[in-house]
């Protein structure tokens, strides 16, 4: 016998792979594409109809694509390939952006290390049981602003065990308490407010503030909450009336006898205490603060103290309530350090993405062909009008954040295009930003390229076939609701 071997599997390359092979493919357009410029106006925004071509600047393909995501931290290289550091304000180099993630990275840590988020779930959920109704309406609401305030995805997962056994207790299938968990979370990362890792990194490549738009997302993530508990809801009362109607249903017998071992669930995450209750305060509060800090108050004509925030002081605020945190969480000082190093190290691969995706920028800036490349786009969009511009948009991103998956990725790399692009056709910048943090939310709903579909999917053990057919009708709904938050924020 003739042993066969085993065929492979095709697997979907990482961010990283993705933005390495446009680094290099830049590179390449800049021995393609004509060198052009626009005048731009004090501001730093281009003026529509004053493209010209200029020099070509062709770059070397090996360099760019080694030296690239370096130069992408630092800022723009000058004419003989040496980067001024210290111009750093006229860059706009992702340094200030990535140092961000790493801080908000150690501030998650720290706060999850003190047990306080996941013992006040655990807490809502033992106050429910009886009532598990409910936790549709709040667990998904608190998983909701976990999603929009921090982009809560990750730490979702040490909660399915927990909800699948109660839902399965009360009736339910684990279909319903995996969308529960799924959907309640996404969709609060959909609907991003003041998500630093979408809307405040995109925010920041688009030149505008984190609290432009505001009003617009929030409508996004209260009516996308709505829908998304409703369909859950009533999946889940019709599992419960009548088992045969769930989706997961030939599973019935071997879940139950998983997931509902015994045990008192929920009791591995501790008592909900007092001192968790005030490091939740100051959690929450830390968002209030850096949202506070970046409105304008001056030029909205209120007589408000303007602090004038940026990234460096946002990064120094989650550094002081992370450290603050800690300190009433009674880490030891050891552990206090090693837990936000550890926190920080977690986001490090979020920060490299950021450097590579912003080397591409570079890249295309370095070979003068970032103005040739908004001049075609820009002919491409002038019959649109507003709302055809921030429509097509917004579909433009739904196939990008299947290619680049991450959010910060995606945000560095495509919004020095974009936001100047909205210019031209009259729109906001910060309607580009809702545009590319709706549609990338949406699709990290059902990617199978997201750990945390595929991975939440399998502890519920629901087939990625058998979620499609669930949460379809429900994405349709989600678009169509961005797509016309997106139009009134035009018109308006």
């Amino acid at each position: 016998m003739t042993a066969t071997k085993p065929k492979r599997k095709f697997t979907f390359p990482t961010a990283f792979t993705i933005l390495f092979i446009l680094l290099f493919l830049i590179a390449l357009a800049t021995w393609i594409i004509p060198s052009g410029s626009y005048d731009y106006d004090a501001d730093g925004a281009p003026i529509p109809g004053t493209y010209h071509p200029v020099p070509a600047n062709p770059q070397r393909l090996l360099q760019s694509a080694l030296k690239g995501p370096i130069t992408g931290m630092y800022g723009i290289e000058d004419e003989n390939g040496n980067v001024d550091v210290w111009n750093y304000g006229e860059l706009f180099g992702a340094i200030d952006v990535a140092l961000f993630v790493l801080i908000i990275g150690g501030f998650l840590g720290v706060t999850m290390k003190t047990g306080a988020i996941n013992a006040g779930i655990a807490w809502v959920v033992g106050k429910l049981k009886g009532k598990e109704k409910w936790m549709f309406p709040i667990l998904m609401t608190i998983f909701a602003i976990g999603g929009t305030t921090y982009g809560m995805a990750e730490e979702t997962l040490a909660f399915y065990a927990l909800i699948i056994a109660v839902m399965l207790a009360a009736g339910y299938d684990g279909l319903t308490a995996g969308a529960l968990i799924l959907l309640g979370a996404g969709i609060g990362v959909l609907g991003s407010t003041i998500n630093p890792f979408a809307t405040g990194i995109a925010s920041g490549f688009a030149g505008t503030d984190i609290s432009e738009g505001l009003i617009g997302r929030l409508i996004i993530l209260v009516i996308g909450t709505g829908l998304g508990i409703f369909f859950v809801m009533r999946y889940g009362e019709r599992v419960k009336k009548d088992p045969s109607k769930s989706l997961i249903y030939d599973q019935k017998a071997e879940n139950e006898k998983q997931f509902m071992a015994g045990g008192d669930a929920g009791s591995e995450f501790g008592q909900f205490t007092g001192r968790h209750k005030v490091i939740l305060a100051l959690f929450f509060l830390a968002f209030v603060v850096m949202v506070y800090g970046v409105i304008p108050w001056e030029d909205l004509g209120l007589s408000v103290p303007t602090w004038w925030w940026w990234f460096p002081e946002m990064t120094a605020c989650f550094l002081f309530f992370g450290i603050l945190i800690g300190l009433i969480g009674r880490l030891p000082e050891k552990t206090l350090v090693d837990t936000f190093v550890d926190g920080a190290r977690d986001m490090l691969g979020v920060a490299l993405i950021i450097g590579v995706a912003r080397g591409i920028t570079v890249v295309m800036n370095n070979g003068l062909i970032t103005d040739t490349v908004l001049y075609w786009a820009e002919q491409a969009v002038s019959g649109l009008g507003g709302v055809g511009f921030i429509l097509v948009t917004y579909l433009l991103y739904l196939p990008l954040s299947f290619l680049i998956p991450s959010s910060s990725g995606l945000a560095t790399v495509s919004m020095p295009i974009m936001a100047p692009l909205a210019d031209f056709a009259g729109v906001s910048s910060y309607l580009v930003v809702t545009a590319y943090q709706t549609a990338n939310g949406l699709v990290n709903l059902v990617t199978p390229t997201s750990a945390v579909v595929m991975g939440g999917l399998a502890i519920a053990r629901v087939g990625y076939g058998t979620w499609w057919r669930f949460v379809w009708p429900l994405i349709l709904l989600l678009a169509i609701l961005s797509m016309l938050v997106l139009a009134v924020g035009v018109l308006v």
